[in-house]
């Protein structure tokens, strides 16, 4: 039998479905605890982890979609070059109404606010009064930016029926719009209050703040949204849960800050028809993007407000439920399909396009996904996404085993062929970043993999000073007959040796470990002897400790 064969069993962090099995012979050892009689790891002859019990990668082909690709990002045809030329005089013309609109709409914002320091309860009506100015000069905005008429579909829902609004996000176009329609209360980012006149008129909206990366930033946002959503005293709050700007053409997957609190959420629909402009932000610079907008006759721009979507009263239903039901309202009002791609995605990408990648896509991973199967966090995908593109990828992305083996100061060795073909799903001689990142979070979200990291530091601390010098991890790895050369133990010690210092500490060894999981198989010799003469007490040594990886 040849091949590789799709089961049904399920594996931790894997779903079945993305689960093979190979049809190579390979060992398997039963090992019982000591005196509760649960079975132990997995030990695979031909699996440099299995001592860990995480079995052989078989992932899910990636997604071909870019959602954040603009259609047009350069520009092409006669027409379009003709058009921009009689254009320009009018764009100047808008840049010169733009500007009147931005200062207007500012000082008015900051007769508003004058004098106003009780931030936390609803701006007063007769201050609400003045924004109205700035409300009209946003309108004017959009109209230097081409959005002469805005075709409506449907109408808003009332606050009381819905204190909720959400909407796809494609264009820094949709905030100003919404501002001078609705004049919500919005969830932004901390760093758009430092923006020149942006930040003074968002905060006359009430915004909330968010640190996306934060999570007790995210818990008081959720707070705020619950308690401004509550009271009839602010306005209705509107959110951009998709977290980013996509190209429109794909939903990319929700975050779950609106639904968590479970109040009613009326969808909107923005879509921006095209024929040789597309509109969408995506990886285009803003100056480049206004510049188009401003030399474009008129540009087109649909709003559609959906009917409001309750929470379930009778049966119980999570926030990621409630979220689904919304985006997959959203998308069908746009025919376009869900992704699982999130902000995340636009961090992995935008690195890419900065260190000069030909293929900038392919280092997108679906995070969305890989957060909720292997609950691996963006700032960790990014220092990845470093490690790997020290590897000295090719144009297509893709790092041979030299690269791999000397950003992790490997040898040329039956281990380490191992661990490179670990990665190696489809025996290329070659892996993407996606194959990196999730054999790595595979191997470093295992149950075991803390304790094999514990017990991989007694074994090199002999003397239990809680430190490992260069000559006990030369003695350590040269016990397994592995042939390591002496440049090769010096390399691994300054990888281990985080903070230079000349000795390795337990937060050394373990600091090196979160961030290269792979090289816990360098002390798989010793871990798979522990566990095949069912000694568990290595494991259990550092327990106590009450340290973290």
């Amino acid at each position: 039998m040849t091949g590789a064969r799709p089961v049904d069993l399920t594996a931790p962090l894997l779903h079945g479905s993305r689960l093979l099995v190979s049809s190579e012979a390979e060992l398997i050892v039963d090992i019982d605890g000591p005196g509760n009689g649960a079975l132990g790891p997995v030990v695979e002859s031909h699996n440099p982890y299995g001592f860990l019990g995480a079995g052989f990668i078989s992932l899910p082909p990636p997604s071909p979609v870019d959602p954040f690709r603009n259609n047009t990002p350069e520009i092409g045809g006669l027409y379009e070059w003709l058009k921009i030329v009689v254009c320009i005089p009018i764009a100047l013309l808008r840049l010169v109404i733009f500007g009147l609109s931005l200062l207007v709409g500012y000082l008015a914002t900051k007769l508003a606010l004058e004098g106003w320091k009780d931030k936390h309860n609803p701006l007063p009506k007769w201050r609400c009064r003045i924004m109205w100015i700035t409300r009209l000069c946003s309108r004017c905005i959009l109209f230097s930016f081409g959005y002469h008429w805005i075709k409506r579909v449907g109408r808003p829902a009332s606050r009381e029926n819905a204190p909720i609004v959400v909407s796809n996000h494609v264009s820094y176009v949709e905030p100003i719009f919404f501002f001078y329609e609705l004049f919500p209360t919005i969830v932004a980012s901390e760093s758009h209050d430092a923006i020149p006149f942006v930040g003074t008129i968002i905060r006359a909206m009430q915004v909330i703040y968010v640190n996306r990366f934060s999570a007790s930033s995210r818990k008081h946002a959720v707070s705020e949204i619950k308690r401004k959503a509550s009271s009839d005293g602010f306005p209705r709050v509107l959110l951009f849960p998709e977290g980013t700007t996509t190209n429109g053409r794909v939903l990319i997957s929700f975050q779950l800050g609106a639904f968590i609190p479970g109040y009613a959420i009326q969808p909107v629909v923005v879509r921006y028809p095209h024929v040789f402009f597309d509109q969408s932000w995506g990886n285009t610079s803003l100056i480049k993007l206004m510049f188009r907008m401003f030399t474009q006759f008129h540009n087109f721009m649909e709003v559609e407000y959906l009917p409001v979507v309750f929470p379930l009263e009778n049966k119980k239903e999570s926030a990621s439920q409630f979220a689904e039901r919304v985006s997959y309202t959203i998308a069908s009002a746009l025919n376009v399909p869900q992704t699982c791609h999130s902000y995340g995605d636009l961090l992995l990408l935008t690195k890419a396009l900065e260190t000069g990648q030909g293929q900038a896509s392919v280092y997108m991973v679906e995070m969305a996904w890989v957060e909720s199967t292997f609950n691996l966090s963006t700032l960790e995908a990014l220092e990845f996404l470093d490690k790997f593109l020290a590897m000295n990828p090719d144009s297509s992305g893709r790092v041979n085993k030299d690269g791999f083996f000397s950003v992790l100061r490997l040898e040329s060795s039956l281990l380490a062929e191992k661990i490179f073909e670990f990665l190696d799903v489809e025996k290329r001689g070659s892996i993407t970043f996606r194959q990196f990142l999730l054999g790595s979070a595979q191997v470093m979200k295992q149950p075991l993999f803390q304790r094999a990291c514990a017990a991989a530091f007694d074994v090199c601390d002999e003397e239990s000073k809680e430190q490992i010098s260069k000559k006990q991890l030369r003695d350590a790895i040269w016990s397994t007959g592995s042939g390591t050369s002496e440049k090769n133990v010096a390399d691994l010690f300054n990888l281990f040796d985080v903070d230079n210092d000349g000795i390795i500490s337990w937060e050394d060894f373990t600091s090196c470990l979160t961030k290269n999981p792979l090289l816990i198989a360098v002390f798989s010799h010793f871990l798979t002897s522990c566990l095949l003469e069912g000694d568990w007490r290595c494991y259990e040594s550092h327990r106590q400790r009450n340290l973290t990886l």
